[in-house]
């Protein structure tokens, strides 16, 4: 066992190893009369061209003010896939959004 953990982690010019990152992404509606669910819906959609059908999401809605919630998407990629600020600009097109930004990315341990 201790062979094939010491050859998992080896790593030559070419290629080096990469993990799991965990992103938070907010979108912000254009007012409080915003459907989230369908915003929620379409965004979705965009984070699993990304970063594949299979990658567990978890949505959440916040109090902002008036009125105003925003909604949280939490999802896990892989880091060779490269930024996520891609797909947070394409949510930023949706109708009925106001912006749409990566407000935390974490390293997944484990």
């Amino acid at each position: 066992m201790r062979n094939v953990a010491a050859n998992l982690y080896k790593t030559n010019e070419n290629h080096r190893l990469m993990a799991n990152a965990i992103i938070t992404l907010r979108i912000m509606p254009e007012s409080p009369d915003v459907n989230l669910k369908h915003i929620q819906a379409e965004a979705e959609k965009k984070i699993d061209t990304f970063v594949g059908k299979h990658q567990e999401k978890q949505f959440e809605v916040k109090p902002v003010a008036f009125g105003l919630k925003s909604l949280d998407i939490h999802f896990m990629m892989n880091e060779d896939l490269g930024s996520p600020d891609g797909v947070a600009e394409d949510i930023a097109t949706l109708e009925g959004v106001q912006s749409a930004e990566i407000t935390n990315v974490t390293r997944a341990m484990g």
